[in-house]
């Protein structure tokens, strides 16, 4: 072989070295990128919050970045964010649960008419209400894990069911808000509002309801419990693969009963909270509560398919919601700029979940 065969094989051999690294660093890159967000699943959502709160606070100045703008997000998504952390233990079993709205109306309905149909003790009718959720949600997860019903059909039957028993056993009657501040303010409780930092005038604070304060506390309390106890790794477990978690020791049906029992709890508590949002009991409200956890949950980033997702996504999800619904009213655009935008951050959140897959595949 001669010099200059020698010379342009090192030349060829170099450049096919060179176009290697350049594709080991990017595949690396891409690993990286897929790696981060497999253990950190909340931070495309926090991203875009962020992001999304400094653009509309630069648009709007301080119409938007303001306390009282900021926690009146908070005030807006709450009941949501309730309805979403419940929809978020479900989804992260790979089932959907579509009566989570139904469940929190009927459960608002129970606390109303045992206190003023029936004179039981309000606190009373506030712990029936919270049983009577927790009990469909039980149901839900029998008819799941024990008859093997796909979770779709089962709470497409359940929706229909409980927003039934709902109009037949409120007789489509509405509370008052002006009756329960007069026989039953507990029903208000949630919906009890405090300001922090406002000046001599009472105006410039954040204002918060104590609705508020139980959406995080229960964000909070269900992070500590998927990421810190065995139920919660069960429940990663079963949703990511039921059959590989019955053979590891993980009882199936026990933890699918257990998520819908609780999603059932929390949907009762979010009917609480509701009664509070609206100042009335109607058998009528929450009509788009299923849509909109859904929706929270997707954007959140957890996986539709399970097993996959922190639970504070959907909480920067519904956030997101109330930020682009609030920035857009304030900005006076038309209203189905919000569809259209959320539409978009739908399609984005899965296109992004399909895309971690093929990568980690």
């Amino acid at each position: 072989m001669s010099t200059n065969d020698d010379y342009e094989s090192v030349v060829k051999t170099g450049k096919a070295e060179a176009l290697a690294e350049f594709a080991y660093d990017r595949k690396g890159f891409l690993t990286k990128v897929q790696h981060a967000l497999h253990v950190n699943p909340a931070l495309v959502p926090l991203f875009v919050l962020v992001v999304s709160i400094i653009a509309f606070g630069l648009l709007l100045g301080s119409r938007f970045f303001s306390p009282f703008a900021l926690t009146l997000i908070l005030q807006q998504v709450q009941i949501v964010g309730i309805v979403a952390a419940a929809q978020s233990l479900v989804i992260l079993t790979a089932g959907i649960d579509l009566s989570v709205g139904a469940i929190a109306v009927l459960s608002s309905v129970i606390m109303g008419q045992f206190t003023f149909r029936y004179g039981i003790p309000v606190e009373i009718a506030v712990i029936c209400g919270l049983a009577f959720g927790t009990a469909i949600g039980s149901l839900n997860g029998w008819l799941v894990a024990v008859m093997k019903l796909p979770p779709f059909i089962v709470t497409l039957g359940m929706w229909q069911i409980v927003l039934a028993a709902n109009f037949l056993y409120s007789a489509n009657e509405t509370i008052r808000s002006q009756d329960i501040e007069a026989g039953a303010p507990l029903l208000h409780f949630l919906g009890t509002t405090f300001e922090i930092g406002a000046d001599e005038t009472g105006r410039g604070g954040a204002t918060f309801t104590f609705g508020v304060i139980a959406m995080v506390l229960i964000f909070a309390i269900l992070a500590y419990i998927l990421s810190q106890t065995a139920w919660g790794r069960h429940v990663y477990a079963v949703g990511d693969d039921p059959e590989a978690a019955q053979l590891s020791g993980v009882n199936v049906r026990g933890t699918l009963i257990s998520v819908y029992a609780v999603t059932g709890f929390i949907c009762a508590i979010a009917g609480w909270a509701l009664i509070g949002r609206i100042g009335s009991v109607s058998p009528t409200s929450g009509q788009l509560l299923n849509i909109e956890s859904i929706t929270a949950v997707v954007i959140g980033g957890i996986s539709l398919f399970g097993g996959r997702g922190s639970i504070m996504g959907p909480l920067f999800g519904a956030l997101i919601v109330g930020v682009f619904t609030l920035g857009l009213r304030l900005a006076g655009a038309d209203a189905q700029w919000t569809y259209l935008l959320i539409g978009a951050l739908i399609i984005g959140a899965v296109a992004v979940d399909q895309w971690i897959r093929k990568v980690s595949a």
